[in-house]
């Protein structure tokens, strides 16, 4: 593994490089942020399927922070909007402005044009503005006035929301939900890591700049390209493809669930199942990657019954249980 504090990546084009860099990561945000190794691989895998993240947590569990220490370990351009009810689509996506001077219109474009956008509080703001992130996400590019504007490469939208408080919100709607490929929980830190996390205050941490925190960037656009083409070589036996179609059609006969998980979402499991086994060293899925997987990726794909929810079970219980009952192959 390289040196997490080199600050430059020393790209070479090789797979093995790349996952090298890309493993340098958790050391290097762990300088930033305690504690939150699945949330930074869950992020990681998102970047190598080219997919997004909603990060559910209360307030104060360093979500904002993790996104930022990610983009400047990365090397990447962030920018990040606070989603109010009164956020319009365009200062999301951009909008034409007339030039006195010219007397024309030009593009002047959002913060959606970045490599990470962090879309803080999405539910807070109303569908009308939560849908511009649609085609953003999806095409990867922002249609304005008729014209299509092409988003950088890497794009990455982490969106966050609060689980415990819903006045004044708009849950997202089951399609939106369906175009992020996890959905990661933030829990509250053991008691050891607040601990470390109040000592680093107390020795002069400011979450606010990440380069006297020592952090470097230790990988970069182009480790990512090298990664997602040796992902894409990732083998994926008959057997693979058959467990993960046999589990999102289990989440379809639950009756705990109103609306299992659509055929994206299985092309998402076995898409982050992949890139999971390429970061632990394999060329090819074994049915520990899908599991590791199940979880993050399934868990906003399906919708529990109101009797259910209200007897106390989850999302994640159901998932779980179906895990433990499906036929794993040899």
């Amino acid at each position: 593994m390289m040196d997490p504090t080199t600050d430059n990546a020393g790209y070479t084009g090789d797979p093995g490089a790349a996952r090298s860099s890309l493993e340098a990561l958790r050391a290097e945000i762990a300088k930033a942020v305690v504690g939150q190794d699945p949330a930074v691989t869950g992020l990681v895998v998102a970047l190598l399927c080219r997919g997004h993240v909603l990060l559910e947590g209360v307030p104060g569990v360093a979500k904002t922070l993790l996104v930022r220490a990610l983009a400047a370990a990365l090397e990447l351009d962030t920018k990040r909007v606070q989603f109010t009810p009164d956020l319009m689509p365009s200062d999301v996506t951009g909008s034409l402005v007339y030039d006195t001077r010219t007397a024309e219109f030009s593009f002047q474009p959002g913060p959606v044009f970045t490599n990470l956008l962090l879309a803080d509080e999405i539910n807070r703001t109303p569908p009308k503005t939560q849908s511009s992130l649609l085609e953003a996400m999806e095409e990867r590019q922002v249609t304005v006035d008729g014209t299509p504007r092409p988003l950088p490469d890497p794009f990455l939208v982490a969106a966050t929301q609060n689980p415990v408080e819903y006045e004044g919100t708009y849950p997202l709607p089951e399609a939106q939900l369906d175009r992020f490929l996890l959905k990661l929980t933030i829990p509250l830190p053991s008691r050891q890591d607040e601990i470390d996390v109040l000592t680093r205050h107390a020795e002069g941490f400011n979450p606010r700049d990440l380069r006297a925190a020592g952090v470097r960037p230790v990988a970069n656009a182009a480790d990512l390209e090298a990664a997602r083409a040796a992902v894409a070589k990732t083998t994926v036996s008959p057997e693979i493809a058959a467990y993960v179609v046999d589990i999102c059609r289990a989440t379809r006969e639950s009756p705990s669930l109103t609306l299992g998980v659509s055929p994206r979402g299985a092309t998402a499991l076995l898409a982050t199942s992949r890139a999971w086994a390429w970061l632990t060293g394999r060329d090819y899925v074994i049915p520990d990657d899908v599991k590791a997987l199940a979880l993050p990726t399934l868990r906003h794909r399906v919708q529990l019954r109101p009797e259910a929810e209200m007897e106390g079970v989850t999302a994640d219980s159901v998932i779980s249980a179906i895990l433990s009952h499906v036929p794993v192959p040899r």
